[in-house]
Parts: C-alpha cells; structure tokens; sequence
C-alpha cells in the first residue's frame, strides 16, 4: 500500500524504564532490550511496526543523549539526523513539540504520530488499518486523535479515556474525560461501564494544530524557534541545547490531551499492551498456554503459578511453591517481589538501592 509523504511519525524512546528494574537499567532501559527473545528490541519491534506506514524518511527517534548511539546501533538505517537527542529529560510535550519543529520545516501539511517504544500489539494489519483511518481523520480535522483499546482486565496502572459524543466518522468520538492510573476498583468501574478505554498513549495530530497547542504552554521561546524559515540544523541543535532544560516537565496528556477541547478517542481493537513494569508484561504474555511468563528464560518449576520470570543466558531457575512473584535477574541484582500492582514499589527500590548501593546496580 502506498506510504503518503505527508505522514510523520516519533517514536519516544528516551525513558529509563525503571519499573522493569533490574533487567532495565540507566545505561540500557528497557526499549534497548529483547525481552522475548524474538531477536529484536522492543524499539526495533516498534520502528519495524510503524515503517509499514509511515515512509522511512519521515521517522524520527526522540531519545536522551546518552542513548543516541543505542538507537544508532539498533536502527543503523535511520538518518543520524532524525534522531532527536534531547540534553535532559523533559517528558512527553516538549520531546514532541521538538518533533513537531522538524515536521514543519519539511511540510506544512504534515500529519504527526506520536508512539511510546514500549508497548505490545497483537493484531498488526488491525493496527495498520486504525493508523491510516487516524491520519485520514486528523488530516481532515483540527484536533488530536487517540487511540483508546477495549479494557480486558481493572487495570490500575493504565491511563482511561472516556467516549464522549460520537462524530460523522465511525468509530471516532469527542474525549469526554481521562483517568490517569485509578485504584482498581474504579478501574473496573470503568471498565464494566463500557464508556471507558485505555489510553495507550499513542496519538495523531496535523502539525500545525499541535504547534497552536504548544504555544499555549511552552516558554515563549519556542515562537521564535517556530517563526525561524531558514535555520539550519547547527542553529537548531544549538537552541535545543540552551532552551530544552528550560521547557516544563510535563506530559502530552496533562499538556493538551486534558485541557482541549478538540480531542477525539478512535476505539480500536488490535489486542495492546504498555510493556512499562512487569505486571502488565505478565497480563500480555500470558495467555499463551501457561499460567506462569518466563521471558526467554530457562526454568524448572513445581506448583508454581501466576509468575514471571526473567533470567540471564545461562542461569537455571529451579523454583517450587511460588505463587504471583516477579522473579528476574540482570547483572549484579536478583530481584523478588509480589507481582500485583508491583509498578510504584519497583520504582521505590530502584532509587533507594540507588541511594544505598550506587549507580552500579541500577
């Protein structure tokens, strides 16, 4: 099928990947790692996905500096200068707004998909097909789209996006309300109700309605960067690197997807998982046969139920009795914990043993 040269799309792949400590770590987060076993990275899976839609050439990497080599070790076809190096952290909207800069200087008709680097999709020709009905919707209508998927389970630790009235396009309607990470009991409320989906966090945009976005609640500096026609990309990484740390820290959802009024949710069903902590890797994967996850891992198990496990090559895991732990291994730390709703814990133990032990183990 063609590729329409008036679609973009980022990938953000700048994070730390904390709740999936201690498989990932600071110098190599999660989105840098075969998890599965599959011979690609969940970034490598990510790019392979969008490039079935999106031209080659108009695919951008958002990522943290240090990672810049990571993405060029695992995307060695990528243009070096379509990676979007960021000098510090500053979330979701100021890694896109970047996106959306360099999106406008090619074309003042581009349509933008954002996409996290970390997430799991069953059905691809279903998720292709939401991808091209999505850019035909947002290049048509000033607004942002997200892609919201059917709850399966109470999930606590998703975003929910509630249907609002429905619009001349099917399967689109207006956002009514987004519920960041609810405690499970609403999450099953919403879930029962029917009204509400996850939010997977991947959204669609033309680029001229979300610079009118990030002007509202970005530094005033970034109008100038905008208004500049003939800057070169010299100019335009010596701006990034004086003016990014000044940005706010501060998500698409919270910056615009809550505060619009033109935001629209596409009920999609192409089977998704956020990959982001090892609670929900365990819900994606298991439904494979086995109540147990064991994530390219060579184990021994008796009576043994609701696990994940993830062991170094060449480490024998021989485990009986256990029931709804997270086991995994990497480097210099064993990690054990109950499984349910694990996300906040991991992130705990990840800085205090950063605070007692040193950089080395996380």
């Amino acid at each position: 099928m063609t590729k329409n040269i008036n679609n973009y799309c980022v990938i953000l792949a700048g994070g730390k990947g904390k709740r999936l400590w201690p498989v990932s770590r600071t110098h190599c987060p999660k989105q840098f790692i075969d998890f599965f076993g599959t011979g690609r990275t969940l970034l490598q899976q990510t790019y392979d996905r969008i490039a079935k839609v999106i031209p080659a050439d108009n695919i951008y990497i958002s990522t943290h500096q240090e990672y810049a080599d990571l993405v060029k070790e695992q995307l060695p076809d990528i243009n070096p200068i379509h990676i979007l190096a960021e000098p510090i952290g500053r979330n979701t909207a100021p890694s896109t707004a970047w996106a959306c800069f360099r999106v406008l200087r090619r074309c003042n008709e581009g349509n933008l998909i954002v996409v996290p680097s970390d997430q799991s999709v069953v059905n691809e020709e279903a998720f292709d097909q939401n991808l091209r009905d999505g850019l035909d919707f947002v290049a048509r209508h000033e607004g942002l789209l997200t892609l919201g998927v059917k709850p399966t389970r109470p999930e606590p630790g998703y975003g929910y996006v509630q249907l609002g009235d429905p619009t001349e396009t099917e399967d689109v309607f207006r956002a009514k309300s987004f519920t960041e990470k609810p405690d499970r009991e609403f999450a099953r409320f919403f879930m029962e109700s029917g009204e509400f989906f996850w939010n997977t966090g991947m959204f669609l945009s033309n680029a001229v309605f979300l610079r009118t976005c990030f002007r509202e609640i970005l530094p005033p500096v970034f109008d100038h960067i905008t208004s500049q026609q003939n800057l070169t990309l010299e100019e335009e990484l010596k701006f990034v690197a004086e003016y990014f740390p000044v940005f706010p820290n501060i998500s698409m959802d919270h910056g615009i997807l809550e505060k619009s009024d033109k935001v629209y949710v596409m009920k999609c069903d192409f089977g998704w998982a956020d990959l982001g902590m090892w609670h929900s890797v365990y819900e994606a994967m298991s439904n494979v046969g086995t109540d147990n996850v064991l994530l390219d891992s060579d184990v021994v198990m008796e009576n043994c139920h609701g696990n994940i496990v993830k062991l170094p090559k060449g480490r024998l895991g021989v485990f009986c009795g256990l029931d709804n732990f997270i086991i995994a291994e990497h480097g210099n730390v064993l990690f054990i914990c109950k499984k349910e709703d694990s996300s906040a814990l991991v992130r705990k133990l990840n800085n205090e043993v950063q605070i007692k032990k040193g950089e080395e183990y996380v």
